[in-house]
């Protein structure tokens, strides 16, 4: 499969780089801990936990994708499109939906890779 050029082509790339429930729930972990440490940030008025923001999500993230995906994240090619993409599997998570996309997209990707 080609490099992805549009964003619409790039989720089921993302998806794809994501099918174990275990790398998911890790960055859903680490986005929950982002929003909280935006929130706690907000409200204090220490810019400390925005400092903190990023290194708890990536953290998370990381550690899906080392120790449960065993793929290197999308992060490093598409730093953009992956934050995005974080936070639609974050949403779709929340609505019970992310296990049906992963079909869904495992189906248009045929599961290769980029």
């Amino acid at each position: 499969m080609v490099a992805p050029r549009t964003y619409r082509e790039f989720w089921p790339y993302y998806v794809g780089e994501h099918r174990h429930a275990g790398t998911r729930w890790l960055h859903f972990a680490g986005t929950a801990g982002v929003l909280v440490f935006a929130l706690v940030g907000g409200v204090t008025g220490n810019g400390w936990w925005l400092v903190a923001m990023p290194i708890l999500g990536y953290a998370f993230a990381w550690l899906g994708h080392a120790a449960v995906e065993r793929n290197k994240p999308a992060t490093f090619r598409f730093p953009v499109w992956s934050l995005i993409a974080d936070f639609q599997m974050f949403g779709l998570m929340c609505l019970g939906r992310m296990e049906s996309e992963v079909a869904r997209c495992a189906g248009v990707t045929g599961g290769e890779r980029v």
